[in-house]
């Protein structure tokens, strides 16, 4: 046990023994992702990870950052705290495996304005829980304790992760042509994008989260609180067998910013609309904001929250694989030559 106390700087309004705790409460679940090549333990300066290359040529290092963003808002109205690590997890490895690449480790970052141990392994504890099903490390991270730059009440959450990939094996959009197919795998919910303008049209700081939604099948909190999901495991089993073409993560911006990454020049993505398998959650924000379809599109992922391009004589084998690793998916759309765009029709 640390004898490291300071009275006045716990009179200013930061004890450091809460973080010694917060430590001790959040070791279990951390030890939940250790995987081959974590060589470093929590409480240290830095997290060490030693890198396989076996069958590796060209080992290329991927990186994403991201944080959980406004969605956090719920969370502190809830009082429940277990989840959103999984969303900054998701958040981070579902863009590195847009390359190509295999997330192998994680770190996050911690904000508040008073450390209470038991919140921030709750935080910790949904970190842990995103690594896992990602198969990744959770290597170390950061809790720092701002009095006075957040709320007693509030903080903030962000985090990084690194993936590995053969150089040879990364995703090159210009791969992308007229005649591919875009596969679609659903979303789990709003994901953690677009949740200002989810605050607006609820008016959630002046109304129940706790009321049953007959149009959700659950009460509207625990319907804006489900995490994101993530897709690693099912699209590492596809990489591993199919040529995919392009990968794309649809966060902020929606169809419209995100699609037109993963597409070479001159050729552009056809949707139809009626063909997207929209969720109740996006309806009923439609509905409840009077917001313009198209604003929908450009701002929410609408029930998708990734997409697969592959050559049309891959598509079955791509669904079957995505089906056998309990992952969900079907056909969205496909690749036209034009102006790089989506048309949704």
């Amino acid at each position: 046990m640390s004898k490291s106390f300071s009275e006045s700087y716990k009179a200013a309004g930061v004890d450091v023994t809460a973080g010694y705790k917060a430590v001790e409460l959040m070791k279990a679940h951390v030890a939940k992702t250790m995987i081959p090549g974590m060589i470093s333990d929590i409480g240290g300066f830095g997290g060490a990870f030693e890198l396989d290359v076996t069958n590796i040529e060209k080992p290329c290092l991927v990186s994403g950052t991201d944080g959980v963003g406004t969605k956090l808002k719920i969370a502190f109205l809830l009082d429940k705290h277990d989840t959103v690590g999984i969303d900054c997890v998701a958040m981070c490895v579902n863009d590195i495996i847009c390359c190509g690449a295999k997330p192998l480790l994680f770190l996050d970052y911690i904000a508040l304005g008073k450390n209470v141990p038991e919140r921030v392994a709750e935080i910790v504890k949904g970190v842990a829980d995103g690594c896992v099903e990602s198969g990744c490390a959770l290597v170390g991270g950061e809790t720092a304790e701002m009095p006075g730059f957040y709320p007693e009440d509030e903080y903030d959450l962000a985090g990084f992760s690194v993936g590995v990939v053969d150089k040879k094996k990364i995703l090159k959009n210009e791969n992308v042509k007229p005649g591919d197919v875009m596969i679609a795998l659903p979303s789990s919910g709003v994901h953690s994008n677009g949740f200002s303008l989810v605050r607006k049209v609820f008016d959630l700081e002046h109304q129940s989260l706790d009321r049953f939604s007959d149009v959700l099948g659950k009460t509207l909190g625990e319907t804006l609180l489900t995490p994101t999901k993530l897709y690693v495991k099912p699209v590492l089993a596809v990489l591993d067998q199919v040529g995919v073409k392009s990968i794309c993560h649809i966060t902020g911006g929606g169809f419209y910013e995100n699609i037109p990454r993963a597409l070479g020049e001159n050729t552009k993505a056809v949707i139809k609309k009626s063909d997207v398998k929209v969720l109740p959650i996006f309806e009923l924000i439609q509905k409840e904001g009077n917001i313009p379809e198209r604003d929908m599109y450009n701002t929410f992922n609408m029930g998708v929250g990734m997409m697969l391009i592959v050559d049309k004589n891959d598509v079955d084998k791509t669904l079957e694989i995505l089906h056998a690793n309990a992952q969900d998916a079907y056909v969205v759309g496909h690749i036209e030559e034009g102006e790089k765009g989506v048309e949704l029709w």
